[in-house]
């Protein structure tokens, strides 16, 4: 289990995810990687305290949509080039924090085709609402 689960700010929080989201993104500062896309993999852990997540009527309107994260996620990488996977999950983690509903969240970017003998380069950021 990753330790910042186990921080007590969040034990009155629901997780929600959305895992691997796989796309394909203009990111990088070597000239193979502005050459084009490439291949881009996102995770993201949003914490949202159980008073505003514990839905009474079983309504979508009671909760965060999952939609809003993957929304956010592709708005990003739609807006063009990014040098940095530290600008991305920054700005990511910012979008998210924006929503009045979110206490935490975690952002996650993986290139897992940069190098050949290495799986994947990622930078993850992980943030509390100030």
């Amino acid at each position: 289990m990753s330790t910042w689960l186990l921080d007590p700010r969040l034990a009155h929080c629901r997780r929600i995810f959305l895992r691997e989201v796989v796309l394909d993104a203009n990111i990088g500062i070597h000239a193979f990687e502005r050459a084009g896309a490439q291949r881009l993999v996102i995770n993201v852990d949003l914490f949202v305290p159980y008073a505003v997540s514990t839905p009474k009527h079983d309504k979508i309107h009671e909760v965060i949509d999952y939609d809003f994260v993957r929304t956010t996620v592709r708005r990003r990488i739609a807006q063009g080039h990014i040098n940095l996977q530290e600008t991305l999950v920054d700005d990511i983690a910012r979008a998210l924090l924006a929503h009045p509903g979110v206490a935490a969240v975690r952002v996650a970017s993986e290139k897992p085709d940069v190098y050949e003998d290495v799986e994947a380069v990622g930078v993850e950021v992980f943030h509390f609402k100030e």
